[in-house]
Parts: structure tokens; C-alpha cells; sequence
């Protein structure tokens, strides 16, 4: 009679908790170490009576100038430890731009203007409306006043018009949100990738908020999407060096003198993905701050694959055989991507994952190695260093692919994909959209760690590493206010138009 075998259920159990057994003694084996050396220690020295106990003392030969110098050393030593420490970056708040209900784009409308700007181009229309009913957008989503003209006003000053809308609204809302004064911004980091005008988008603010003088201004184009972090990388190496000081950080994309007016399809994808947002965000080295900041900062990895031909070309700003100025994204974009990822995670992986996960790594690399392709690659288990991800709202593919690549489950995505939905891809700040979500759905508690991951031509892909500073409480306003209640919606595999 054949032995009984379990049931399935019960293996994947059992394994459960063999992984977790393991992993509970990877990460805790200093501690298991420890243990008997300092008990046994104690047990000795309990053992010990006053007598052997000044014995012990006395054949130490320790006179006042030992004890000094001693002591001095061990001050010395605390002081140098503690001025060769990084300061500490804390994201005391930021803000995110809410579009008013006039510039709503439904799928009605959308593609109502699609058919009367490429009245000669129905292929084009058709091309268009299946990227929308695949897009994972939803009704809500806006775009400029210039663009809702027919045909779009895509001049310099609707493009300025915009910009003021979007940063002015942002950098209000941030300003009555941290009760900060203009005159105490030390460092302005303004990034928009396809609007650079002169004078730059910083210098508008500065005008407009009457920044002092001394101010030190930063104006960064032509990053794509994940310049929002190269701006916090910015912001912190600056913080570094000029103590006492607060950083604030302006994300947008400008989408009105960039919407293509051909019929080329790798160029027509942004005009369906990209919505228009923003967000301000205030980073502070004050120790002051340390109490009331939401987040401090822990770690900023920047992988550039630009040596590569294939990947600087992958997303190129060009013009289509008539002339038309656009973004053409290439076929590969997404295999280009998930190497810029392996890239990035094989660099932030030993920051943050536990010694359970690195060690099963090392020995899944030793055994591809001797075995060749035969032993499957293991993928890192970022849910043990991660509680929250904030994906850039790129598009569905660009979810899909990073939710397969990292193993992770639909909730961990949710607030991705809930971004994507309610306002579109709003490039660089559509983390911070994110971060919105998972704030106004009161899962951001004290110690939780966030990891953001971001993509951008050239191609880049670069990650953020925030530890919750405070158990955040429901906000009452911001972009997620009047609608959160409605989240998280089914967004079907195909929207039928």
C-alpha cells in the first residue's frame, strides 16, 4: 500500500513555514550567538565574590592618567563617528496639484478630437483608441486648457500659463501645509523634462515667491520621468554640505507645446498616456524637523544605461517624416526597462534586503554558475524590505512588467495602478500621487519603509528609499480627498469605447 501523500494545501503550509523559520534565523543569528556568550558571562561573573571582584580590579593597574586618556579616546572616537555621519534628509511634507474639473478628459472626448485633428488619418484614430481602451485610464484623467482647442493652442505663453497653473498651485498648497516662509527656501530644484524656456521655470518661481538672492537654483530638462529623483538625489548631496538648511523640490511635466500633431504611432502613445500634474516637496537637514517630517530619506541608486545605443534611442524626442515634433517610444522599451531594473535592484539589493534573502542570492548565483542555465535565477524577495511600492505610473505595461519581475501581489500595486487610473501618467510626479494614495488610505504607519522606482530616457532607472518618520493620519485634502472612498476600482483588460 503506497505511503499517503499530503494534500497541496498542506505542503505549501508546511513550506511557508520552513521559509519563514529561516528566515527568522538568518536575520536573527547574531542575536542567537550573542546570547550564550553574554549569559555565560554574567554567570561567571555573579560567581564572583567582593574580594576577587577588587582582585580583578587592582591586577588591572588602571591609575587616574589611564582612566583620563582612556576616556578622552572614547570621546574623540563618539565625536569623529558622529561628524563623519551623513546628515540626516527628512521629507518634512509636499503637495500635489489637483486639476480642476474643467480640464477632465473623458474617453468620449478624447477621441471626438482625435477624429477631427486626423479627420485624413483614420487609421490613426483607430491606432489611438485601442492604446486608450488598453491604457488602464479612466474617465477622469485632464489635460491643459490649450490642448481642449481645436485645434491645441500650442504656444510659449499657453505653455507659461500651464507651468504657473501647476508649480504656483503646488507650491501654495506647500507652503500653508508646512507654514514655511518664502525667505526660508535655501535650495530650489525645479524638474520638467520637455518645457525648458528661458528664463527657466526656477527663476519663475523665484520671481514669483520673491526667493532671496542667495538662493541656490536648479533647473533640470530633458530627464524624462524619473527626474523627480534625481532631484531628491540633487537636493540631498546639497544638504550635505550646507547644514541647516531647508530644499524644495518642484515636479511637473509641461504638456502643451508637446502634444504631436502627426500620425506616426510610436509617437501618438504619449499623447494617450501623459496627463498633466505636479507636486512640491520640502526636504529639510534641520534636527529641528526630525519630529514633525512624514519620511527621512535612506537611500537614492541611479542606474544610467545611456552607453548603450539602444537605450538612448528607446524614448527620443524627433521629428516624423512631416515635420511634426514628438516623442517616439521604440518597441524595446520594455526589455530595455527590465535590464535598467535588474541593473538598479542588483545595486539596492544588499542596501535593504535582509541577510535571509542575500543569502539565498549568493547561492542561486554560485549554482548558475557551476550548473549554467540548468538552475533557475532566484528572484529577491522585496516584500521582506519593503512595505509599500510606489511604481512609476508609466503605463499598464509598465506595472504589469514590474509587478511579474518583483513578485508582487495586486494590493502592492494598487496605488500604482489606482494613479494610472484617476490621473493619468504625470511623469515624474506620479510618485508622489502615489504616496497620496497610500497616505489617504491610512496604511502609512511609523517605521514602514518605502521603496519608489522610476524610469526615464536615456534610459534611467533610478529608486528612493523612505522610512515613515510618524504614523501619518488620514489627510483631509490633497488630490485623493473627494474620490479615495471610491478606490480601488476593476480597471478591465480592455475599456470598450
Amino acid at each position: 500500500m503506497p505511503p499517503p501523500t499530503l494534500p497541496e494545501s498542506t505542503k505549501s503550509f508546511n513550506l511557508k513555514y520552513v521559509k519563514l523559520g529561516y528566515q527568522y534565523l538568518v536575520n536573527n543569528i547574531l542575536t542567537f550567538l550573542l546570547i550564550p556568550i553574554v549569559i555565560s558571562i554574567l554567570i561567571q561573573a555573579l560567581q564572583l565574590g567582593p574580594t576577587e571582584l577588587l582582585t580583578l580590579y587592582e591586577s588591572l593597574n588602571l591609575g587616574f592618567i589611564h582612566i583620563v586618556c582612556s576616556s578622552f579616546l572614547v570621546i574623540c572616537i563618539a565625536t569623529f563617528y558622529l561628524m563623519s555621519r551623513p546628515r540626516p534628509i527628512y521629507l518634512v511634507d509636499y503637495a500635489c496639484f489637483k486639476p480642476p474639473c474643467s480640464l477632465r478628459v473623458p474617453f468620449a472626448k478624447a477621441m471626438e478630437h482625435g477624429r477631427i485633428i486626423l479627420s485624413s488619418q483614420p487609421k490613426a484614430v483607430s491606432f489611438q483608441m485601442k492604446i486608450i481602451e488598453r491604457s488602464g485610464l479612466g474617465e477622469e484623467t485632464c489635460l491643459p486648457p490649450a490642448i481642449h482647442y481645436l485645434p491645441p493652442e500650442l504656444s510659449m505663453a499657453a505653455a507659461r500659463d500651464e507651468a504657473q497653473m501647476v508649480i504656483f498651485s503646488a507650491m501654495d498648497t506647500l507652503l500653508k501645509k508646512t507654514s514655511l516662509k518664502p525667505k526660508d527656501i535655501d535650495i530650489l530644484i525645479v524638474n520638467c523634462s520637455l518645457f525648458s524656456p528661458t528664463p527657466s521655470l526656477s527663476a519663475m518661481v523665484v520671481n514669483k515667491y520673491k526667493l532671496r538672492s542667495n538662493i541656490k537654483s536648479f533647473n533640470l530638462s530633458g530627464m524624462g520621468c524619473s527626474a523627480g529623483l534625481i532631484s531628491i538625489d540633487l537636493a540631498r548631496d546639497l544638504l550635505q554640505v550646507h547644514p541647516n538648511s531647508n530644499a524644495v523640490i518642484v515636479s511637473t511635466e509641461i504638456l502643451t507645446p508637446n502634444c504631436y500633431m502627426g500620425n506616426q504611432r510610436s509617437m501618438l502613445l504619449p499623447n494617450c498616456l501623459f496627463r498633466m500634474g505636479g507636486a512640491a516637496i520640502l526636504l529639510s537637514n534641520r534636527w529641528s524637523d526630525n519630529r514633525r517630517a512624514k519620511y527621512r530619506l535612506v537611500h537614492v541608486v541611479r542606474t544610467h544605461k545611456g552607453s548603450e545605443d539602444k537605450a538612448y534611442r528607446c524614448v527620443h524626442q524627433e521629428e516624423d517624416p512631416e515635420g511634426h515634433v514628438g516623442i517616439s517610444l521604440n518597441i524595446d522599451l520594455m526589455v530595455i526597462a527590465g535590464e535598467a531594473l535588474k541593473s538598479n535592484i542588483t545595486t539596492i539589493g544588499p542596501l535593504v534586503l535582509p541577510a535571509s534573502e542575500q543569502l539565498l542570492f549568493v547561492f542561486s548565483l554560485l549554482a548558475r554558475k557551476i550548473f549554467k542555465k540548468k538552475w533557475k535565477a532566484y528572484v529577491p524577495d522585496f516584500k521582506q524590505a519593503f512595505e509599500h511600492f510606489c511604481i512609476h505610473a508609466g503605463g499598464r505595461a509598465v506595472i504589469d512588467e514590474l509587478q511579474k519581475n518583483l513578485q508582487l501581489s495586486a494590493e502592492q500595486v494598487e496605488a500604482s495602478r489606482m494613479t494610472l487610473h484617476r490621473f493619468g501618467n504625470t511623469s515624474s510626479s506620479s510618485l508622489w500621487y502615489e504616496m497620496g494614495y497610500i497616505e489617504t488610505k491610512g496604511w502609512m504607519k511609523k517605521g514602514d519603509r518605502i521603496w519608489q522606482i522610476a524610469f526615464g530616457s536615456g534610459f534611467k532607472c533610478n529608486s528612493a528609499v523612505w522610512k515613515c518618520n510618524r504614523t501619518i493620519k488620514k489627510p483631509m485634502d490633497g488630490p485623493w480627498s473627494d474620490c479615495i472612498d471610491r478606490y480601488p476600482v476593476h480597471i478591465p483588460d480592455v475599456v470598450k469605447l
